[in-house]
């Protein structure tokens, strides 16, 4: 799969069941030096459109539990949840 393909992908934690957002061009960490996705980073805090500081999840690669054609299935425990 090619990075580009990852672009414009809904995000869906699977304990949930609920969106999370939609994956851009620049929400990805790689490593400069093995050129591996290490991590996707989700904004959450947005008004009107607008992206805040600070309010991103971070998921680990090995969070990701299926990348389909049209989402992205995440298995994380996001800070605040309760059980």
């Amino acid at each position: 799969m090619r990075l580009s393909e990852l672009s414009g992908k809904e995000i869906v934690d699977i304990n949930k069941a609920e969106r999370l957002g939609v994956l851009g061009q620049t929400d990805l960490e790689i490593n400069v030096n093995n050129g591996q996705i290490e991590a996707m980073l989700i904004p959450t805090l947005r008004w009107f459109g607008i992206k805040k500081q600070g309010g991103d999840i971070r998921v680990e690669w090995e969070q990701i539990k299926k990348i389909g054609q049209d989402m992205i299935i995440i298995d994380v425990k996001v800070q605040g949840d309760s059980e």
